[in-house]
């Protein structure tokens, strides 16, 4: 039972410190997801809901090359994880625009504030699907 309960704390830890690895990379995707969201929306008259959209595929960009080499250290073939994080980054991408349309649109919040709502939804709905499918290692349980 204690080598259970070892081995049950070991894979605790291996994925809480893949979690804070996940979140230090987004402390450089997040930044160019609202950096491209800002300049579109301020700068280009764009609105929101598309200006996030092209934000979150700018923010996948960077997320993917962090999260394959350094929180997954993966040595899958991007044409293999790669289809699967930009899957994942699109259907999230899809839930931030919803989420971001429900407040700004149809609550009349300000669009920064539903944002990081939103983007904490998203990091964690991100997370749960590129461990379980997109950098989950064939020998895996």
């Amino acid at each position: 039972m204690g080598y259970r309960l070892g081995l049950q704390s070991h894979v605790l830890n291996m994925k809480l410190r893949k979690l804070i690895i996940f979140g230090m990379v987004g402390t450089l995707g997040t930044p160019a997801h609202y950096l491209t969201l800002i300049l579109l929306v301020e700068a280009g008259g764009v609105a929101p809901v598309f200006a996030t959209s092209v934000g979150s595929v700018v923010g996948a960009l960077v997320n993917y090359f962090l999260n394959y080499h350094y929180t997954f250290k993966s040595s899958k073939a991007h044409l293999d994880s790669g289809p699967k994080f930009f899957s994942v980054a699109m259907s999230t991408g899809i839930l931030n625009a919803l989420l971001v349309y429900l407040g700004v649109d149809l609550l009349g919040m300000h669009y920064l504030l539903v944002q990081i709502g939103a983007t904490i939804l998203v990091f964690l709905a991100n997370f749960v699907l590129n461990s379980a499918w997109t950098f989950r290692e064939e020998n895996a349980k």
